[in-house]
């Protein structure tokens, strides 16, 4: 295996999106004051949110709904469950949240001393579903954008993951190799099969240890075992 080029997700791979998320809603919840309207706590309307946000964002990566509808209508179902039938408040919650989340900086341990030592040695770039504006102020908020030659977005490609023209697009516009390359991902269809069958060698990130049956190039559970692996 000869790597001159590595490919990472960034969401829940680099950027804790669970934590970034939960601390956004929090903020959030407060800060409309949903107690008031009937919000029983937090933590309820966070797990109620993550059920309905990973079902809509299913549907997203397949082109079932649009960024639009995913916005608001993940904070519109949650709501609704609380008899709050309310559509600007939905909408206004969302924005709220697109707003806020992205400025938020918590990091999976090791990451920055993950691409230092990567950085040494490889050209790193992203390959990312997330939204395009989003993206790039998590990157420069958390001061990853350094590392990174180049940065991808699926909406900038126009195919989302596990689409294999978004693996063709970011070799010819980086100018790698499948065979010199390998995809760093947590997601283990959307980045990891994907990526696999592609042809692109694979570092599944699996912080949770979660069961499967793929045979898979690397696997890891700590960012600081890219450290010896690469």
């Amino acid at each position: 295996m000869n790597i001159n080029h590595i490919f990472f997700d960034l969401d829940r791979t680099l950027w804790d999106f669970d934590k970034n998320s939960q601390d956004t809603l929090i903020q959030l919840v407060e800060g409309f004051d949903l107690i008031s309207r009937g919000i029983d706590n937090s933590e309820n309307f966070i797990n109620k949110y993550k059920i309905h946000n990973e079902r809509l964002w299913d549907l997203y990566r397949v082109d079932k709904i649009t960024k639009e509808e995913l916005r608001t209508k993940r904070f519109r179902l949650v709501l609704e469950e609380y008899g709050i039938l309310d559509n600007q408040l939905a909408k206004d919650f969302g924005m709220a949240y697109v707003k806020e989340s992205p400025l938020k900086t918590r990091l999976f341990p090791f990451a920055i001393e993950a691409l230092t030592y990567l950085h040494q040695n490889y050209k790193l770039h992203i390959i990312t579903n997330g939204f395009q504006e989003v993206q790039h102020i998590k990157l420069e908020k958390s001061n990853l954008t350094p590392y990174f030659k180049t940065i991808l977005t699926s909406e900038q490609v126009g195919v989302k993951k596990p689409n294999p023209l978004i693996f063709a697009y970011a070799l010819n516009n980086t100018g790698a190799k499948v065979e010199e390359s390998i995809m760093i991902g947590d997601d283990l269809e959307v980045d990891i099969i994907g990526a696999k069958i592609f042809g692109m060698e694979q570092v599944y990130f699996n912080p949770k240890k979660e069961k499967h049956q793929e045979q898979l190039t690397f696997e890891i559970d700590s960012l600081s075992q890219l450290m010896e692996i690469l």
